[in-house]
């Protein structure tokens, strides 16, 4: 971790020279770091042919976990789930629907907890055609099975998203959002989802409209980041809000520039927490704790989309690590300390389409990325430290 921190002080130091003499032109775009990214191989599911569909990647306590579908020749969606113990070699996680939307589920999301998997599955249908949402838990047998729920947990006249899921130390949150504003779902197992919504903090109120993009797990609770957009105008801010039960929600609007700006991406670093997100017309990061939040630096440049879209971020041993869309040279960034941010290589362009699909994971030196096209889906995994040549 010392060494990208050194590298990028001296490049600091180097530029601040260049511009105390008057001869220097622009900085140049730092070189991006290289992992060795090799192809991962998912077995189709025993009974089942057809294309694969991912939608997320999660680790932790040694596990990572791939999910999403088998679309059959036709177009019938299976719920499917991969596992691995070194994010080389994998195995299908057995599937269990309880319900006649759930045999047909494509799995949106993941989240862990303690080695198991949880995630958030969706099928649309009923009279409406509206998205019909279960969660899903793996047990102490491996298998992964579905958690019905009453329909107004997740649907009804107020729906509008069922996101992220995030497991910690105090169970299982899932954010969003509900036409009352922000939403959280809370579980201390898996085995049962409560919704908090309409509550202060997470309803719309006189100070603004909110919206949850994600969710992550604290030292002292849970935490979910988003934006605002205030009462009279237009533009929208960076907001964090802070539980310790899951019931009682505090928001918090960040310290800007006055710019557009909110927060897509939140992953937990130790003892910090890091949050990417759009800043007036680039993406930025800020990082913090509880209510205590700062600015830190900013991604992208030549070669990111702007003002961008924050597919994915996650936590390594050395730092942590975003994905934006752009071109393979400059959709990753590293970051060591949530300030300096360094271009990371990936070993496929990253689009913005809302058709696709990436997403990543991290855990101590190893790294993991998903994309989907809607044609086909890859996953490559990487080993080793990050940091310049």
């Amino acid at each position: 971790m010392r060494r990208p921190l050194a590298v990028l002080g001296l490049l600091v130091v180097l530029l601040a020279a260049c511009r105390s003499s008057g001869r220097a032109g622009p900085a140049p775009e730092p070189e991006p770091l290289r992992p060795a990214w090799q192809p991962v191989s998912l077995p189709m599911p025993f009974g089942l042919s057809g294309r694969l569909a991912l939608r997320d990647v999660t680790s932790c306590a040694g596990r990572w976990f791939v999910v999403g579908a088998v679309v059959d020749a036709a177009g019938v969606t299976h719920p499917a789930a991969w596992s691995s113990a070194d994010a080389a070699t994998w195995v299908p996680v057995r599937p269990v629907p309880r319900s006649p939307y759930g045999v047909e589920n494509v799995l949106t999301a993941a989240g862990c907890r303690d080695g198991r998997l949880g995630a958030v599955g969706g099928k649309s249908g009923g009279v409406h055609g509206n998205p019909r949402i279960s969660t899903w838990r793996q047990v102490a047998d491996g298998s992964l099975v579905e958690v019905p729920a009453e329909f107004e947990v997740f649907g009804g006249a107020d729906a509008v998203n069922v996101g992220r899921i995030a497991g910690g130390p105090r169970g299982w949150l899932l954010s969003g959002n509900r036409a009352t504003g922000a939403a959280a779902w809370v579980s201390p197992d898996g085995s049962e989802f409560r919704l908090v919504s309409a509550v202060p903090g997470l309803a719309a109120d006189a100070t603004g409209r909110p919206w949850v993009a994600d969710g992550t797990a604290t030292a002292s609770g849970w935490l979910m980041v988003g934006s605002v957009v205030a009462s009279g105008r237009t533009g929208s801010r960076a907001v964090v809000w802070t539980s310790a039960d899951g019931s009682a929600w505090r928001r918090a609007v960040l310290p800007g520039g006055g710019a557009d700006e909110d927060l897509q991406r939140v992953v937990r670093a130790g003892d910090l927490v890091v949050a990417v997100g759009r800043r007036g017309e680039g993406l930025g990061a800020w990082w913090g704790a509880g209510d205590a939040w700062r600015p830190g630096g900013g991604l992208g440049g030549e070669g990111t989309d702007r003002p961008g879209r924050v597919w994915g971020l996650a936590a390594r041993g050395d730092g942590v690590w975003a994905v934006v869309a752009g071109s393979a040279e400059r959709a990753g960034w590293f970051s060591a300390d949530g300030v300096r941010w360094s271009p990371v290589a990936l070993p496929v362009a990253v689009p913005a389409a809302s058709d696709r699909t990436v997403a990543v994971t991290a855990a101590g030196e190893g790294a993991l990325l998903l994309v989907d096209d809607g044609a086909g889906a890859r996953v490559w995994a990487a080993r080793g430290p990050w940091g310049p040549g």
